[in-house]
Protein backbone atom coordinates (compact mmCIF):
# COMPACT_ATOMS: atom_id res chain seq x y z
CA UNK A 1 0.00 0.00 0.00
CA UNK A 2 1.03 3.35 -1.10
CA UNK A 3 2.18 5.54 2.14
CA UNK A 4 2.80 8.92 0.30
CA UNK A 5 -0.99 9.80 -0.17
CA UNK A 6 -0.07 13.21 -1.20
CA UNK A 7 1.78 10.70 -4.22
CA UNK A 8 -1.29 8.99 -4.79
CA UNK A 9 -2.51 8.89 -8.45
CA UNK A 10 -6.15 8.67 -7.57
CA UNK A 11 -6.06 11.68 -5.93
CA UNK A 12 -4.67 13.27 -8.66
CA UNK A 13 -7.05 11.97 -10.72
CA UNK A 14 -9.80 12.92 -7.93
CA UNK A 15 -9.06 16.73 -7.98
CA UNK A 16 -8.86 16.65 -11.87
CA UNK A 17 -12.20 15.46 -12.05
CA UNK A 18 -13.61 17.62 -9.28
CA UNK A 19 -11.96 20.95 -11.07
CA UNK A 20 -13.36 19.86 -14.51
CA UNK A 21 -16.78 19.27 -13.21
CA UNK A 22 -16.68 22.26 -10.80
CA UNK A 23 -17.55 20.70 -7.98
CA UNK A 24 -16.12 21.04 -4.36
CA UNK A 25 -15.78 19.11 -1.59
CA UNK A 26 -16.08 18.58 2.18
CA UNK A 27 -15.33 16.14 4.53
CA UNK A 28 -16.26 14.51 7.97
CA UNK A 29 -13.63 11.94 9.97
CA UNK A 30 -14.21 10.48 12.79
CA UNK A 31 -11.91 6.99 12.82
CA UNK A 32 -9.17 8.89 10.70
CA UNK A 33 -8.86 11.93 12.42
CA UNK A 34 -8.24 14.27 10.03
CA UNK A 35 -5.96 12.21 8.07
CA UNK A 36 -8.35 12.48 4.86
CA UNK A 37 -8.60 16.71 4.87
CA UNK A 38 -5.13 16.63 5.15
CA UNK A 39 -4.36 14.72 2.01
CA UNK A 40 -6.62 16.47 -0.06
CA UNK A 41 -4.90 19.52 0.90
CA UNK A 42 -1.68 18.28 -0.53
CA UNK A 43 -3.42 17.44 -3.60
CA UNK A 44 -2.28 20.14 -6.70
CA UNK A 45 -4.85 22.81 -7.01
CA UNK A 46 -6.63 21.93 -3.90
CA UNK A 47 -7.85 25.27 -3.28
CA UNK A 48 -10.03 24.98 -6.45
CA UNK A 49 -11.69 21.91 -5.46
CA UNK A 50 -11.85 21.43 -1.71
CA UNK A 51 -13.56 23.02 0.64
CA UNK A 52 -12.80 21.69 4.45
CA UNK A 53 -13.79 19.38 7.03
CA UNK A 54 -14.42 18.74 10.44
CA UNK A 55 -13.15 15.44 12.90
CA UNK A 56 -15.68 14.49 15.11
CA UNK A 57 -14.39 11.76 16.96
CA UNK A 58 -17.02 11.22 19.70
CA UNK A 59 -21.33 11.18 19.48
CA UNK A 60 -21.66 14.73 21.17
CA UNK A 61 -19.34 16.13 18.51
CA UNK A 62 -21.14 14.50 15.73
CA UNK A 63 -24.33 15.46 17.56
CA UNK A 64 -23.08 19.13 18.07
CA UNK A 65 -21.36 19.76 14.22
CA UNK A 66 -23.33 17.17 11.67
CA UNK A 67 -26.90 16.90 13.16
CA UNK A 68 -26.72 13.66 14.03
CA UNK A 69 -29.58 12.06 15.74
CA UNK A 70 -27.92 11.50 19.34
CA UNK A 71 -30.33 8.55 20.28
CA UNK A 72 -29.16 6.72 17.13
CA UNK A 73 -25.33 7.66 17.59
CA UNK A 74 -25.51 6.46 21.29
CA UNK A 75 -27.52 2.88 20.44
CA UNK A 76 -24.29 2.08 17.64
CA UNK A 77 -21.27 4.27 19.57
CA UNK A 78 -21.72 6.83 16.25
CA UNK A 79 -20.20 3.83 13.75
CA UNK A 80 -23.13 3.00 11.23
CA UNK A 81 -24.32 3.37 7.58
CA UNK A 82 -26.68 5.82 8.68
CA UNK A 83 -24.25 7.87 10.93
CA UNK A 84 -21.77 8.11 7.91
CA UNK A 85 -24.45 8.95 5.47
CA UNK A 86 -25.96 11.72 7.80
CA UNK A 87 -22.61 13.24 8.20
CA UNK A 88 -21.61 13.26 4.37
CA UNK A 89 -24.90 15.08 3.42
CA UNK A 90 -24.10 17.52 6.59
CA UNK A 91 -20.35 18.52 6.16
CA UNK A 92 -21.66 19.14 2.69
CA UNK A 93 -23.49 21.74 3.33
CA UNK A 94 -21.86 23.41 6.51
CA UNK A 95 -19.41 23.70 4.05
CA UNK A 96 -21.16 24.61 0.83
CA UNK A 97 -20.03 21.90 -1.10
CA UNK A 98 -21.59 20.23 -3.56
CA UNK A 99 -19.65 16.75 -2.33
CA UNK A 100 -19.51 15.02 1.02
CA UNK A 101 -17.55 12.50 1.81
CA UNK A 102 -17.47 10.99 5.56
CA UNK A 103 -16.09 7.91 7.38
CA UNK A 104 -16.84 6.79 10.71
CA UNK A 105 -15.71 3.62 12.15
CA UNK A 106 -13.10 1.99 14.51
CA UNK A 107 -9.13 1.63 13.38
CA UNK A 108 -8.20 -0.87 16.59
CA UNK A 109 -10.58 -3.32 17.91
CA UNK A 110 -12.24 -2.40 21.07
CA UNK A 111 -12.53 -5.41 22.84
CA UNK A 112 -14.44 -4.37 26.28
CA UNK A 113 -17.15 -3.21 23.46
CA UNK A 114 -16.67 -6.78 21.75
CA UNK A 115 -15.38 -4.36 18.69
CA UNK A 116 -12.96 -7.66 17.39
CA UNK A 117 -12.27 -6.36 13.98
CA UNK A 118 -11.55 -3.03 12.36
CA UNK A 119 -14.29 -1.39 9.88
CA UNK A 120 -15.13 1.90 8.91
CA UNK A 121 -18.24 3.24 6.97
CA UNK A 122 -17.93 5.91 3.80
CA UNK A 123 -20.73 8.07 3.01
CA UNK A 124 -20.93 10.19 -0.08
CA UNK A 125 -23.11 12.43 -0.91
CA UNK A 126 -23.70 14.50 -3.65
CA UNK A 127 -25.94 17.78 -4.05
CA UNK A 128 -27.97 16.88 -1.06
CA UNK A 129 -28.17 12.93 -2.35
CA UNK A 130 -26.52 9.59 -1.27
CA UNK A 131 -24.27 8.49 -3.99
CA UNK A 132 -22.46 5.61 -1.91
CA UNK A 133 -22.81 4.42 1.53
CA UNK A 134 -20.60 1.03 2.33
CA UNK A 135 -18.71 -0.54 4.81
CA UNK A 136 -14.99 -0.83 4.73
CA UNK A 137 -12.24 -3.34 6.18
CA UNK A 138 -9.16 -2.65 8.22
CA UNK A 139 -6.70 -5.05 9.19
CA UNK A 140 -6.72 -6.44 13.00
CA UNK A 141 -3.13 -7.11 13.07
CA UNK A 142 -2.32 -3.61 11.72
CA UNK A 143 -1.35 -0.73 13.95
CA UNK A 144 -4.30 2.18 14.74
CA UNK A 145 -2.03 4.48 12.10
CA UNK A 146 -1.67 1.61 9.72
CA UNK A 147 -5.43 1.15 9.95
CA UNK A 148 -6.33 5.23 9.45
CA UNK A 149 -3.69 4.97 5.95
CA UNK A 150 -5.78 1.88 4.29
CA UNK A 151 -9.42 3.65 5.58
CA UNK A 152 -7.92 7.15 3.95
CA UNK A 153 -6.88 5.19 0.87
CA UNK A 154 -9.98 3.26 0.70
CA UNK A 155 -11.79 6.53 0.82
CA UNK A 156 -10.03 8.48 -1.48
CA UNK A 157 -10.49 5.44 -4.20
CA UNK A 158 -13.95 4.99 -3.75
CA UNK A 159 -15.03 8.59 -4.17
CA UNK A 160 -12.49 8.34 -7.31
CA UNK A 161 -15.23 5.46 -8.96
CA UNK A 162 -18.13 6.61 -7.53
CA UNK A 163 -17.67 10.40 -9.34
CA UNK A 164 -16.70 8.46 -12.30
CA UNK A 165 -19.65 6.45 -12.90
CA UNK A 166 -21.92 9.08 -11.47
CA UNK A 167 -22.85 12.13 -14.62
Amino acid sequence: METDLSANKNLAQLAVLLINEKLTLAVAESCTSGLIQNVLSQAEEAMAFYQGGITAYNAGQKTTHLHVNPIAADACNSVSKEIAEKMAIAVAGKFSAEVGLSITGYAMPVPDENILNCYAYIAVSKKGQMILSKRIKGDVKKSLPQNQLIYAVKAIDELLKIMKKRP
